[in-house]
């Protein structure tokens, strides 16, 4: 399936949060996670290029998108370095599992929506990572493994 529809605007990327803070991540170290420059690389090409591909294989309808726009879901996306890792991390925003109680959405009416517009930004945000990991991201990690690890 393929959404054809305007690529969105930048998250704008911020270091308020702590990444280990998400329930979907985990960073291990101290690290600079790096966001101004994901940032700037995300506006030099990344994010166009990573929204192209994920555009043209999503299962997200028009009609999804455009919850996920009304709700201004992409401006809550988080994107960092993890060194000991050595890749990006990501935190998707999705719509809440009491979505029912809290009506955050007159089209948000199942939970085949509520699912598939949730999937749709993981698989966005996978995405993104891949794209600047593999085609922009030029620095090396800086973390250091220990001498004294086990051979295998």
């Amino acid at each position: 399936m393929t959404l054809s529809v305007e690529t969105p605007s930048v998250p704008e990327l911020e270091d308020t949060v702590d990444p280990n803070e998400y329930d979907d991540a985990d960073v291990v170290g101290d690290t600079d996670y790096r966001r101004d420059d994901l940032e700037a690389l995300l506006r030099d090409g990344a994010w166009e290029d990573a929204f192209a591909a994920w555009a043209a294989t999503t299962d997200v309808t028009d009609e999804e998108w455009t919850i996920i726009l009304e709700l201004e879901l992409l401006s809550h996306f988080d994107f960092f370095w993890d060194d000991f890792a050595d890749r990006v991390g990501y935190h998707a925003p999705g719509l809440p599992e009491d979505w029912k109680e809290r009506e955050i959405h007159p089209d948000v009416d199942s939970w085949k929506t509520v699912s598939s517009i949730n999937a749709g930004l993981t698989e966005l945000g996978q995405t993104v990572c891949d794209v600047l990991k593999d085609d922009y991201i030029t620095w090396e990690s800086e973390y250091e493994a220990p001498d004294d690890l086990p051979d295998f």
